[in-house]
């Protein structure tokens, strides 16, 4: 019996520690990118997701999401250039502004690619399907 419980507390240490990883470490440990580029792209993308989504919506998302905050924070400016010209111009527009953000962080617009299913995963993970599916 004792044996049974410590097998299913590891278990459950384990779990509770995969979920505990940060969406950061993520994007750092499955793309290989800095730290300042991890929560800046994410950061960026969830800025768009925010734009996107209803109220509700957008907070069924940031409830899913604990360091959501600072991420934001730690996106580029999009300020000046073709981040200025592609505000309020339409979704072609609001993709070219995310383009000039991941530049501004030194990542190339093929990037975005490769941060979206890890930001849904992580979202699944803390928030469930539907949360995901809202993104």
């Amino acid at each position: 019996m004792k044996k049974w419980i410590v097998t299913l507390m590891s278990l459950l240490f384990l779990s509770l520690s995969a979920q505990a990883s940060s969406l950061s470490s993520m994007l750092m440990d499955q793309l290989g990118v800095s730290e300042k580029q991890a929560n800046g792209g994410a950061g960026t993308l969830l800025k768009y997701a925010k734009g996107n989504l209803g109220k509700e919506e957008y907070a069924q998302v940031a409830s899913a999401i604990p360091d959501i905050g600072s991420l934001l924070g730690a996106a580029p400016k999009s300020g000046g250039g073709l981040g200025a010209l592609a505000s309020g111009l339409g979704e072609k527009a609001g993709l070219a502004s995310l383009a000039s953000q991941f530049g501004a962080l030194g990542l190339d617009a093929g990037m975005i690619s490769q941060f979206v299913p890890i930001i849904l995963e992580y979202v699944k993970g803390s928030g469930g399907d539907s949360v995901m599916k809202l993104l």
